[in-house]
Formats: C-alpha cells, structure tokens, sequence
C-alpha cells in the first residue's frame, strides 16, 4: 500500500516540480540552468570542423562522455591539448564550452586563463598562485561544474598551476562542494616536436595517418612538458602525481587540410564554390620538411586574411 502510494505521490509531484524548476531557471541564472550538454552535438561538431585530428576527436568525445555519464566521479576531467599552432586546440576547447552550456562561451561559468593577461609577471608566481587558488575555489563553491580553460601553457610561469593539484586529485572536498565534477584543459604547443615527429615519420614509412595511436604518444608527451623549462608544467607535481586524465596530441596539418579550412571559411562567407580561392591560399602556405612538403607550420592560422587577398 505504501510503495502504491509513493508512486501515486511522485507521479503527481514530478510534473509540478518540473513547472517550479522552469520557473526557478527563467529568473535564475543558477549553474544547474545553464548547463545543458550534448554529447551528441559535440560529437558532431567535432567531426564535421576539426579537420586531420582523429585522436582529439576519438579522445575528447570519448573521455567527456564518459566523465558526464558518472553522476559521481572520483575525479575531475583534466585534458592537456598539446601540438603546433594552428591545429585546431582552442577550437576543441571552444566547442567543448558551446556544447556544455546553454549560454555557451558566455557561460559565467566556463573561465579561461591567459598567461600573458593573468599571470604575466615571472617574479609574481606566489601572488598568481595565492590569486588562482582563490580564483577557482571560489567558482567551485558557486558552481561544481565549471569548466577552467588554461591557453597558451608554454608561456605560464612554472610552479603557478601547481597550486591547483588538491583541486585535481580525488579526494578534495571543501565546503562541501564536489570538487570532482569540474573540467580542466590545459593548451599548449610544448610537446610538438615529439608529436610531429611522430607524424613524418609516419607519412614517409607510407601509414595512413589514423594509424597513429595516442597511447604511443602519452609518455613521450608528460615527460617533455615535465621536463621543459617553456612548460607551465616544469617539475610540476601535477605531472608527477598523474592527475591529468589525457594527454590530446594535436597533429601537424597537410596541405589539403588547409584546403578544408579554407573551403569551410568560404562556405561561411557564400562562397563555397570558389574553388580558386582554396587552390591560391593553399599555394600561398609554406610546407616542412621543404623537400617533402609534407606539414604546414602554421596549420590553419592565417587563412582569413589569405582568403581577403584572393577574393
């Protein structure tokens, strides 16, 4: 009779707590309103505008579906990207913030970091230390599902996003606030070399280039950016106790994938049947090693301002 009665009860009470919840959300602009994930769209996005980056795709979707999927997880989600610039990691971060949140990147509760802005004093580290402490305690406590986005990490003052390892590891719970549902990405372009080595030695040996795994890239990356002193993660103890969840290599990208960025911007303008445009801003790219012609330096960068020189 009971257990009849409890059913009766939150059969009526589901509904009248979903109108209080609509209401609560259109004068509330509460955390838990706001955040409104798709994996799907994520998926998606990923697939159709990162170009030449099977492992990022495979890796963040993968790893992102999984963490939301554990209503209790032990940690937080730490992803490193790490690759040359022009590759495609701050738009993975990008896309990952849009698909998050309902206000997307606007979302007051997805937070990014630049060294150059937030810490750009080398001789400050232990006030950027006590400010980002600060900082992301605070956010925690008003939202345990913020999203904290670290650019350009090669030009971080080491020892500063040390302070963040009782934040990243499973146990740290304060004001009892869960800790263990916050996203952290760390951006950088230290760890190229060794993952674009990877990739010409991939490409002359004649592979395709899906054939490169993360896994044999995870190692070589955490020891170059503990042991690099252009690393935010020089000595870092967030590296030697393994709290990053993923290392993300970035791969180096081929002339027709600059083909493919320029024909998404094009499209983007109307102008998707250029076809000149793409083959000039292609042309107009140098390419390494000079006698393969194999990568473009600069990746994607740049194919805006190219585009206005051909149109």
């Amino acid at each position: 009779m009971l257990a009849t009665l409890s059913v009766l009860v939150l059969f009526f009470l589901n509904p009248v707590l979903g109108v209080f919840q609509k209401l609560y959300c259109t004068i509330s602009d509460s955390c838990d309103c706001d955040f409104k994930p798709s994996i799907k769209d994520l998926e998606w996005d990923l697939y159709k505008n990162l170009y030449g980056q099977h492992m990022a795709q495979d890796i963040v979707s993968e790893e992102v579906a999984r963490f939301l999927q554990n209503k209790s997880p032990e940690r937080p989600l730490v992803l490193s990207f790490h690759g040359s610039s022009g590759t495609g990691k701050t738009l993975v971060s990008y896309m990952l913030g849009n698909h998050l949140y309902g206000s997307a990147m606007s979302s007051p509760f997805v937070h990014q970091f630049i060294p150059t802005l937030h810490f750009p004093l080398p001789d400050q580290v232990e006030v950027y230390r006590g400010e980002l402490k600060s900082w992301v305690q605070g956010n925690l406590t008003e939202c345990a599902r913020s999203v904290f986005i670290f650019d350009e990490m090669e030009k971080m003052p080491a020892g500063v996003v040390d302070i963040l390892e009782p934040f990243l590891g499973p146990s740290h719970v304060v004001f009892r606030t869960n800790y263990r549902k916050a996203i952290y990405v760390f951006i950088s372009t230290t760890g190229e070399e060794v993952i674009n080595k990877a990739a010409l030695e991939n490409r002359q040996a004649g592979r395709d280039r899906e054939e490169i795994k993360s896994e044999d890239l995870q190692d070589a990356i955490a020891q170059t950016v503990y042991r690099s002193n252009t690393s935010g993660f020089f000595h870092s103890s967030i590296i030697q106790q393994k709290l990053i969840t993923r290392f993300v290599p970035f791969l180096p990208l081929s002339r027709r994938h600059i083909e493919r960025c320029t024909r998404s911007q094009l499209c983007q303008q109307g102008s998707c049947d250029r076809s000149d445009v793409v083959e000039a801003v292609a042309d107009d790219f140098s390419y390494s090693p000079v006698q393969g012609q194999y990568f473009s330096p600069t990746g994607c960068k740049g194919i805006p301002a190219k585009i206005n020189l051909f149109l």
